[in-house]
């Protein structure tokens, strides 16, 4: 895949990948090796945005600053909307903020006892599993998700790749799926500009999505504080990619691109696909907050 900051697909200078993971949630990286990585991929700038939590920002920080990357600390919040999973990344929030805190704390806790739930229901139906194993897959402090399931799976040598688990046990429409509780999406935004960041909604038309999202909603999120849309994104096809660009311009929303980077866990290559410097400089301008862009050769405050 081509890398692009721009609807032309040419590649620009510096290389800005703004959605990666760690172990801090679903990756395999730890944010030191996640940071290492994209500095051997050539990545510029790096935002490490892993779900409904900031536990990896430190290391990544100390990382960052000893390998020479620009780091964009941020978080991928998972919101829910007409029973569809809405991403919401939010870039440059303070992590002290209470009530983006508690919202956050409020998502992992049901995202660990819908897994037990989940894991339940598929050793019921002679699935080799037991949730002692998914929760040596997840990490001190890190966000469990259904990718963990995974691990786990592989690890007992059921299956060879996250992709196996997801296509047989662990969709949306599998029937040993279980919800977790995720904010409204527009309260979201609400959330993540109060802490002084920046909402961008990830891969908004994947065509992996269940149900479709309303352009009538992202209209009420740009209402809110929504600053743009994640338009280049190995989930989008050229159709996608029209649709956001039309729909950012009718709102007057900025267009990234990057990665969605987990390490071994998918597919996804680092700095596949990339943003503009002209519309990272937008985002980072439109921050409010107390936590700034840590750019190399600066030391972590």
């Amino acid at each position: 895949m081509t890398p692009t900051g721009t609807a032309h697909g040419a590649r620009t200078h510096p290389v800005i990948d703004l959605h990666a993971h760690s172990t801090a949630s679903d990756g395999t990286e730890t944010p030191a090796e996640l940071v290492a990585a994209a500095a051997e991929a050539g990545v510029d700038v790096l935002a490490i945005t892993d779900h409904d939590t900031v536990a990896g920002w430190d290391e990544a920080a100390e990382a960052a600053r000893v390998r020479g990357v620009t780091l964009v600390r941020g978080i991928e919040i998972s919101c829910a909307w007409r029973h569809s999973s809405i991403h919401l990344l939010g870039y440059l929030t303070d992590a002290a903020d209470g009530p983006l805190a508690l919202e956050l704390e409020r998502a992992r806790e049901s995202r660990s006892t819908r897994l037990e739930r989940m894991v339940a229901l598929m050793a019921a139906d002679g699935i080799p599993l037991g949730y002692d194993e998914v929760l040596a897959q997840v990490g001190p402090g890190a966000t469990p998700g259904r990718p963990h399931i995974a691990d786990a799976l592989i690890a007992n040598g059921t299956i060879g790749h996250r992709d196996e688990a997801f296509e047989s046990w662990l969709g949306n429409d599998s029937p040993y799926y279980v919800g977790h509780y995720a904010p409204d999406p527009v309260r979201a935004v609400e959330l993540v500009r109060s802490a002084g960041g920046v909402p961008v909604i990830a891969h908004p038309f994947t065509r992996t999505r269940t149900g479709v999202l309303d352009d009538a909603l992202i209209e009420r999120m740009r209402d809110a504080g929504l600053v743009g849309l994640e338009a280049y994104h190995r989930d989008h096809g050229p159709e996608e990619v029209a649709r956001a660009t039309a729909l950012a311009g009718r709102l007057g929303l900025l267009l990234t691109g990057a990665s969605d980077y987990h390490g071994a866990g998918k597919r996804n290559r680092l700095a596949e696909n990339t943003t503009a410097p002209e519309v990272f400089e937008a985002l980072e301008a439109a921050s409010t907050g107390v936590t700034e862009v840590l750019r190399s050769g600066t030391s972590s405050p």
